[in-house]
């Protein structure tokens, strides 16, 4: 992971230990500077709605939490975390086990409590499986137990 040199460190490297889900889907993530993530994960079997293709849920999934880091990347040094208000995503290509997808997501909008960010999704051969953008609410650390 690669985290900006803000005292958000500390902030985010609690939430990349206690993010269980996403160790479950076997998602990571890189915060390339404030503002701007990506997120990766290489489908498994276990990702497969049909014999062939991943289900959307994983997709989303990857979305959410693409978006969310990159918003959280601009609060953190605030003391703040993010929760999702509202996702868009638009399903555009299939994705298939041994893919490897890569989220890559940029918060536009950061106001005093919401946050606006927009995200791509790209396979191995650098095709638009997925876009996807979501509004996000900042708040105290402490709400979320950290």
């Amino acid at each position: 992971m690669i985290i900006d040199k803000l005292n958000s460190n500390e902030l985010i490297l609690k939430y990349n230990e206690s993010n269980h889900f996403g160790d479950l889907l076997g998602i990571s993530f890189l915060i390339l500077e404030k503002g701007k993530a990506e997120y990766k994960v290489k489908i498994r079997k276990e990702h497969l709605a049909t014999i062939k293709a991943v289900h959307g849920g994983l997709i989303a999934s990857l979305c959410d939490g693409a978006l969310g880091i990159a918003a959280l990347s601009c609060v953190a040094e605030n003391q703040q975390m993010v929760a999702t208000i509202e996702m868009n995503i638009k399903y555009l290509k299939p994705a298939f086990e041994g893919d490897e997808l890569i989220a890559q997501a940029q918060t536009i909008s950061v106001g005093k409590r919401i946050l606006v960010s927009d995200c791509k999704i790209f396979n191995q051969k650098n095709e638009i499986i997925a876009v996807s953008s979501g509004i996000f609410n900042a708040y105290p650390r402490e709400k979320a137990g950290y």
